[in-house]
């Protein structure tokens, strides 16, 4: 019963008994609805040999063979105000009289499970319209073990008709399913677990047929994420190299930068008056490369860090990037801190103060001039506003925002600032978001969750 399809068929031919037993009581009653139409009709028609005597009267041996057609005990007819009587000479007691001319269905449902059920031998007097000629009432005295053992019969019938039409309707229900929808699942189940042995394996890729059915749309999906999934595994393996690479040449490299740094320092004392005008862009140029190699492993060659969370007081952090990046620290930016000393956050310290940070430099490099720093309560946490008076973000910059090596908004620059910024709020569980940007400024904010 694990299968889908075993499920399928044990669902199919429940739910088809359960319909059959639904109209099962109801063909019950209208089959003993029948039964008495068919003794009144039979009941009518034995009368008839008794009204074409001269004097009503027959003998004693065919009103027996007339009662015993009918298998009844007593026959009345009556048709207007003549009434005819077809009777033995000792007619048993009645014990219940059906009246089918004013019985409803619910009388008839609840009869027929009576009389179905019960097994004792009991007389009937059925009443009831002439089938032949409705306007003749007949009434007919007989023994409920007929009517019983004629029900039981019925309904065995139909019982092995409903277990009959059950078997086919799901064996057909069962092979349609399996064809339609089960062996697909299957080939889809099956390819996704072999996938997820190897995903890197080009040929347990899936491949999909054009059904246009849910089915086939998801096989199609399917077979898209596969390779979408196998070309991110393939990106993320040449980025895993170039990080070790890059990682193994790193201390090489800042060695041979800070030679040069050092001898370019040292041309700033030469006479020559053209080599001190190009030393500066010397020198910038290998303090850019210098920030190039610590933000690039900074992004490619760290994993996620786990969070060392502390409360305490967001000013004081503002406090010391401003300290660190005001006009004596090489940023010709002033940040003007508005958040109260009483507002309190818990975070990791180092990782907000790196967004913090790294905001603060794109906007100094963009060429703002000044940068309000504010905060407020949503609800669900604190909302770190950082808005500067700068010229906006170009749009090619918007178009790639929070990319890495693509969103940045200066030449020369990597983009990796702001990725790096929305990773560590991300790790955080809130999340950094830009506001608005324009000729009047930029703001970004950041969301920091109180849990």
């Amino acid at each position: 019963m694990r299968s889908l399809s075993a499920r399928l068929l044990v669902l199919t031919i429940f739910f088809v008994m359960l319909a059959e037993v639904l109209i099962f009581w109801p063909s019950v009653a209208r089959y003993r609805v029948s039964w008495f139409d068919e003794k009144l009709g039979a009941a009518h028609l034995a009368v008839l040999a008794l009204d074409a005597t001269p004097d009503g009267m027959v003998s004693e041996v065919l009103r027996n063979q007339l009662l015993s057609h009918v298998d009844a005990a007593a026959i009345s007819v009556r048709r207007g105000a003549a009434r005819l009587v077809l009777s033995s000479d000792m007619p048993p007691s009645v014990a219940e009289t059906v009246n089918l001319m004013e019985a409803g269905w619910p009388t008839l449902l609840s009869d027929a499970f009576s009389n179905l059920l019960r097994t004792e031998d009991r007389v009937l007097r059925v009443i009831g319209r002439s089938p032949k000629h409705r306007e003749v009432i007949i009434e007919v005295v007989l023994h409920e073990n007929a009517l019983h053992d004629s029900l039981v019969d019925f309904a065995w019938r139909i019982f092995l008709l409903s277990l009959l039409i059950s078997l086919i309707t799901a064996a057909l229900v069962y092979f349609s399913l399996q064809w339609l929808m089960v062996r697909p699942m299957r080939r889809l189940t099956e390819n996704i677990v072999a996938f997820r042995e190897n995903p890197e394996d080009a040929s347990r890729a899936f491949q999909p047929n054009e059904r246009p059915d849910e089915i086939g749309v998801a096989e199609r999906e399917l077979a898209s994420m596969q390779s979408d999934v196998r070309n991110a595994l393939k990106q993320k393996s040449h980025l895993a190299a170039l990080g070790t690479a890059v990682a193994k040449v790193n201390h090489d490299l800042r060695g041979i930068l800070s030679s040069a740094l050092l001898v370019s320092d040292r041309l700033e004392t030469s006479q020559d008056p053209e080599v001190r005008r190009i030393t500066p862009r010397i020198i910038s140029s290998i303090e850019r490369a210098v920030s190039l190699c610590a933000e690039t492993l900074s992004y490619v060659g760290k994993e996620r860090q786990n969070l060392q969370t502390e409360s305490f007081a967001l000013q004081t952090l503002i406090s010391e990037v401003k300290a660190d990046l005001t006009p004596d620290g090489g940023l010709g930016l002033c940040i003007e801190n508005k958040i109260e000393p009483t507002v309190e956050v818990t975070a990791d310290r180092e990782q907000l103060y790196r967004v913090v940070n790294n905001i603060v430099r794109n906007a100094a490099e963009a060429g703002a001039g000044k940068l309000v720093v504010s905060a407020h309560l949503n609800g669900k946490g604190f909302e770190i506003d950082l808005r500067d008076d700068g010229p906006g973000l170009p749009p090619r910059a918007l178009e790639n925002l929070f990319k890495p090596f693509d969103g940045s908004a200066r030449a020369g620059g990597t983009g990796l600032g702001l990725a790096i910024a929305s990773e560590l709020m991300r790790n955080h569980g809130g999340g950094l978001e830009l506001v608005e940007t324009g000729a009047d400024g930029t703001c970004f904010r950041a969301f920091l969750p109180n849990e």
